[in-house]
């Protein structure tokens, strides 16, 4: 279904997506250190997950802009293109990990045990930051697939 070339970018993109994994963890520790030296615990872990994944899917996309792709012979169903899926299955489990890995830091945390909201964060707690992600990645999944439907 795909030519080569659209392989290649592919899967070069799942190598980059895989690579950031590990760094958006060192963003988000930055963030929460920064946060707690500035005792600015209230809803850190809303915010710093938000501005970490926001920067990871704007990263992501500038990198997609850097791939060569075809997509004279890719189909596009109900205004999604074929190219676009392929791309986003990079992202499978990633903001469960992600999430996972920031729930472990908080709960860790000694400087947090005295905020239990942000010590423990709660599944209602939890759900609104996973709705806000849901935004993010709304937006990011509709701008890759009109960048792919417009310039490729």
């Amino acid at each position: 279904m795909h030519p080569a070339i659209n392989t290649d970018s592919i899967t070069q993109f799942h190598r980059y997506i895989a690579e950031q994994k590990p760094l958006l963890r060192k963003r988000y520790e930055q963030l929460l250190a920064q946060d707690l030296s500035q005792q600015q615990w209230d809803g850190c872990f809303g915010r710093n997950s938000l501005a970490v994944l926001g920067e990871a899917y704007d990263e992501a996309l500038a990198f997609i802009k850097t791939l060569v792709f075809d997509s004279r012979t890719v189909p596009i169903n109900q205004g999604l293109s074929e190219l676009t899926k392929a791309l986003l299955v990079a992202f499978d489990g990633f903001v469960d990990e992600f999430l996972l890995f920031a729930v472990d830091k908080h709960r860790t945390s000694c400087a947090l045990s005295n905020f239990p909201d942000e010590h423990k964060p709660d599944t209602v707690y939890l759900n609104a930051v996973r709705r806000d992600i849901a935004g993010l990645w709304q937006n990011f999944a509709l701008n890759v697939n009109a960048y792919i439907l417009e310039h490729v």
